[in-house]
């Protein structure tokens, strides 16, 4: 289990260089953290089974494959037992959904979608979304833009 591996400065060099760039060969990785190329390839591999470094993702502009109008979907559904698996497939099932997150608080699910344009989110939203019996409210926020985070990392602990 990811929680009972304990984590050293370059196990968290690894992580963080590796969140920026994960095209990294593990030459220039080594090099980076400062140790042999044996010794990464043996701690990336203890990092990915440990089930701490769960793969790597391409990311791509959406306004460039035609869909750049982003939002976020809040989606209320009723009732809620036995409907979140099948509204959680039917979500990620649609071509415009990137994720989807299951929230606490007034709305029980939140979607980002990308859509070609107003008629499509429109279409999505009333379509895909409104129509199922479990969906109750949907309220929708377009994304202006974006901006990504740093690498994640564990809290530091003072004392």
């Amino acid at each position: 289990m990811a929680s009972d591996v304990r984590l050293d400065p370059v196990d968290l060099a690894i992580l963080r260089e590796l969140q920026n760039d994960a095209r990294l060969t593990n030459k220039e990785l080594a090099a980076l953290v400062g140790i042999a190329p044996s010794t990464c390839l043996d701690r990336v591999a203890r990092l990915r089974s440990a089930g701490i470094i769960l793969g790597t993702v391409l990311r791509v502009d959406a306004s460039a494959l035609g869909r750049p109008l982003q939002a976020l979907l809040f989606i209320r559904v009723q009732p809620h037992r036995g409907v979140l698996e099948p509204f959680v497939k039917h979500a990620l099932e649609q071509p415009e959904t990137r994720a989807v997150f299951h929230l606490t608080g007034a709305d029980d699910f939140m979607v980002h979608v990308a859509a070609a344009g107003a008629t499509d989110l429109q279409r999505l939203v009333l379509d895909q979304f409104t129509a199922r019996p479990e969906v109750a409210l949907v309220h929708t926020t377009l994304i202006f833009q974006q901006w990504e985070g740093g690498p994640l990392l564990p809290p530091t602990t003072s004392g």
